[in-house]
């Protein structure tokens, strides 16, 4: 048993020694794209001027760098000036700019959160869990929608059918007063 050699390519099972790359299985899509957006990252900090350690990241460097990510950007934005300004589907092209649209930002600051505390940081510290860029994606999320003129609606859980006649005496009875609880229904 030569250890130092590594387990031998044509051997299939498991390893007593825990997980080796050799043996590991190809990353999932989501880790790859996690990998990719913090390589990305991590060049775009090295870039910046002046060029900025991890460390010293703050939300606010995120924010310029989801504001940098929009010039590559596919999805039309038209600004309030525009005569397509709320329309969903606008009949003509326009000079509007192309943005990234707010679900990929979401998502990818979503990947970059995992990824910093992957990577050693902390969730206290961590720049892309911080309050302002936590604003500036809501922000992005109400301007995109008005422009297009969809308006977002947060997706709605189902309910079990059992608990909602269980709502006890604070329950909605009908009389419009809004005391049901503060959820929305649908009816």
């Amino acid at each position: 048993m030569d250890s130092a050699s590594g387990p031998d390519p044509g051997e299939a099972g498991p390893s007593s020694k825990g997980s080796t790359e050799a043996a590991a299985p190809p990353p999932s899509r989501y880790e790859s794209q996690k990998r990719r957006d913090w390589n990305t990252f991590l060049q775009y900090l090295k870039n910046h001027k002046p060029p900025l350690t991890l460390a010293r990241c703050s939300g606010a460097h995120v924010i310029e760098f989801l504001k940098y990510l929009d010039q590559f950007g596919k999805t039309k934005v038209h600004v309030s000036e525009c005569p397509h300004f709320g329309q969903p589907s606008p009949p003509a092209p326009c000079a509007c700019p192309s943005k990234q649209a707010w679900g990929s930002l979401d998502a990818l600051i979503g990947r970059l959160r995992a990824a910093y505390e992957e990577h050693g940081g902390k969730s206290d510290s961590n720049p892309f869990g911080a309050k302002a860029v936590r604003i500036y994606l809501r922000d992005v999320r109400e301007s995109q929608a008005k422009a297009r003129g969809i308006p977002y609606e947060k997706k709605k859980r189902k309910r079990p059918s059992s608990s909602a006649p269980d709502r006890g005496a604070g329950g909605d009875d009908g009389d419009g007063s809004g005391a049901g609880g503060g959820e929305l229904t649908v009816g």
